[in-house]
């Protein structure tokens, strides 16, 4: 029974090493005029989330229509989760967000809604009424089924219950001239039991120290 527990033991640990290294891949970018162009601003949109989802082995059902509009309704709601997130947050923030319903609306009403990639940020300020807009794009790789990873949270208590690896890109684009202020890009490991809520939370959790609209 010892060795069975020292050998489940080495296997948590090991597993908590691999997820540590795999969520310390961070980089972040500041540029040089970023707080005197911050310093400026008051309203910032949230621009709708880019998000694309990906197998590292297709399953046999796979249906590509199907896995479009999970990555449209994904999008959706990290976008709406990180509103919602900031919203809560307002106080420790220099500047307001934008109501998402609001920016999506202004965003059909023109419609641009699906074309953001083709114009320019400036362009999509002035269409918004903003100051500013943060671009976010969110790349994921499922690696494990749904149903497999349940049976190892209920084995292990959480050990192996991860599904795939993805990877968060948050930009701020400056309404005035449309250049680039700030990015910050980090690997995020993922899990059935995960949320886009739980997400923002824990992609913000890491970004909190550097997110240039901190008070």
């Amino acid at each position: 029974m010892r060795k069975k527990f020292l050998f489940f033991l080495c296997i948590a640990f090991a597993a908590m090493q691999t997820s540590a290294q795999f969520e310390g891949a961070k980089q972040t970018y500041s540029a040089p005029n970023m707080k005197t162009e911050l310093s400026k601003q008051k309203l910032v949109a949230i621009l709708p989330f880019v998000a694309s989802i990906t197998y590292k082995r297709p399953p046999k059902n796979y249906d590509s229509s199907a896995n479009r509009n999970e990555e449209l309704t994904v999008a959706k709601n990290l976008q709406q989760s990180m509103f919602t997130y900031l919203l809560r947050k307002a106080n420790k923030y220099t500047v307001t967000f934008q109501d998402v319903d609001r920016t999506n609306a202004l965003l059909k009403s023109k419609g641009i809604y699906n074309q953001l990639d083709v114009l320019t940020a400036d362009s999509v300020c002035k269409i918004l009424g903003v100051d500013a807009v943060i671009k976010c794009n969110y790349s994921y790789e499922k690696t494990a089924s749904e149903a497999g990873a349940i049976a190892k949270t209920i084995l292990f208590g959480g050990l192996g219950s991860k599904t795939g690896s993805g990877a968060l890109t948050m930009q701020i684009y400056n309404g005035s001239d449309g250049n680039l202020l700030w990015r910050f890009y980090k690997a995020m490991d993922d899990d059935v039991m995960s949320s886009t809520d739980q997400l923002i939370e824990r992609m913000m959790r890491k970004v909190s120290r550097n997110f240039p609209y901190e008070k």
